[in-house]
């Protein structure tokens, strides 16, 4: 019984770890905007000012800020949970979701931090 404990340790650091890591590489790799398409006669536009893309910049920080800040919390109600639980007899479903939804949100961030 001592393997799922050691998962929802694992899964604990891991997400953590993760929610640092793209915290860390939130300034090097800011994610770019791609105007939409048109259709019809185009005409010679403007280069984005370099206020707009700094706005747009920190749109996205804060976006990965506050989605670090989800998965932290996450991260606390699942281990706070798992607190409370006896795993050696059970394994509660409540545990298996959180965990599922840390892992989406961890993806999603590092998809995010990368650019």
């Amino acid at each position: 019984m001592k393997t799922r404990r050691l998962f929802l340790g694992e899964l604990l650091s891991a997400g953590a770890a993760t929610g640092f890591a793209a915290t860390l590489a939130l300034g090097q790799n800011p994610l770019p905007s791609s105007p939409p398409p048109t259709s019809g006669p185009t005409l010679p536009s403007e280069p984005p000012s370099p206020t707009s893309e700094k706005r747009i910049m920190e749109e996205n920080e804060k976006e990965l800020r506050k989605k670090v800040q989800q998965l932290y919390d996450l991260v606390t109600e699942l281990k706070a949970e798992a607190d409370k639980t006896d795993l050696t007899k059970v394994l509660s479903l409540n545990l298996f979701k959180k965990a599922e939804e840390i892992e989406k949100l961890a993806h999603d961030i590092k998809v995010r931090s990368k650019g």
